[in-house]
């Protein structure tokens, strides 16, 4: 079996990365100061790299699965296939500009700055998604038409509307409004640091948590298919895992009953005789979120709740049926 690139993400979505990967593998590995990790699987070669990139390289078939936020996917309009939400490092993309306006939302601004003659400036990371979202508004299409709106960087300028324009941010988005910008579009996940900074969330574009994501001819490898769905198997575990409890108690047989009607199951308990007749041993896995509700009815009918969280629940055969459709 050929070997399978894994680009994970480093910076804000690193710290989450490597929890669910110490979960998904029982040998996580990395040395200070490198971008290189080990996993207990050889066949699997993986390194840090900034989420921006990791759609595009994906893409280019440089990595075969990685690991990004679904807002760069967007953003790069990386040809990828998302196999799998991780379920966390979830952002929301917003429109916000300084809460002294009166606009309720960028249409309106975009409105009153074309019949002003203002040229309207916007700060983001996000350019390509910034484009897509402003020409997309009825102000925008009724005042400037099908212009692409000027993007701004160092180094280049796109496009043909100066009236709208939109500047690359190297980050502290927040703080470029009023002196330098108009309005910016930035992830946020409480939205405290835009109210910190006297702004407004008007629009949200869209929120994002961090994927799973495969180059599409890696899939089509019969080879690297097979490791790329290892790897799926088990981070797909992972994230069960954090959703679950596995708990083990102790019953008399004349509660067993009792006991079975009210204790919710990812799949049927096992049930074991214990040592001591007319005693039971009840091993299941329920949700997390039912838990709570569970204790009170536990209390009344079991003895010895051993509560554990599982690292991973496998569902061997939904993953089979996913590889051979």
């Amino acid at each position: 079996m050929s070997q399978v690139k894994f680009a994970i993400p480093k910076g804000s979505l690193e710290e989450a990365t490597f929890q669910l990967l110490e979960k998904a593998w029982t040998t996580v590995n990395r040395k200070s100061r490198t971008y290189r990790v080990y996993l207990d699987d050889p066949k699997i070669i993986v390194k840090m790299l900034r989420p921006q990139e990791i759609p595009t390289l994906v893409s280019e078939g440089l990595y075969d699965v990685g690991i990004t936020g679904k807002d760069w996917v967007a953003e790069t309009k990386a040809d990828v296939k998302p196999i799998l939400d991780l379920e966390y490092g979830k952002i929301r993309l917003v429109i916000a500009f300084p809460d002294k306006h009166a606009y309720k939302n960028i249409d309106e601004m975009i409105a009153d700055y074309a019949k002003k003659k203002k040229i309207l400036r916007i700060s983001s990371e996000y350019l390509t998604t910034a484009v897509k979202f402003l020409k997309q508004s009825k102000s925008y299409k009724k005042y400037h038409g099908n212009k692409e709106p000027l993007v701004v960087t160092p180094w280049v300028r796109l496009g043909s509307n100066k009236l709208v324009q939109i500047h690359l941010s190297f980050g502290a988005t927040e703080a470029k409004p009023p002196e330098d910008v108009d309005a910016i579009m930035d992830v946020t996940e409480t939205g405290t640091t835009l109210k910190q900074n006297k702004l407004k969330i008007v629009d949200e574009v869209m929120t994002s948590t961090a994927h799973l994501i495969a180059n599409k001819n890696s899939l089509d490898d019969p080879t690297k298919r097979e490791k790329i769905f290892d790897i799926l198997t088990l981070m797909r575990g992972a994230v069960h895992g954090r959703k679950y409890l596995h708990i083990y108690l102790n019953v008399e047989e004349g509660n067993l009953k009792k006991l079975l009607s009210q204790m919710p199951s990812l799949k049927k308990p096992t049930i074991s005789p214990l040592s001591e007749d007319g005693w039971y041993g009840v091993n299941t896995v329920i949700k997390k979120d039912e838990f709570h509700k569970l204790i009170p009815k536990l209390r009344k009918v079991a003895q010895g709740l051993v509560v554990h969280e599982p690292r991973q629940i496998l569902e061997l055969e939904e993953i089979k049926r996913d590889e051979e459709s």
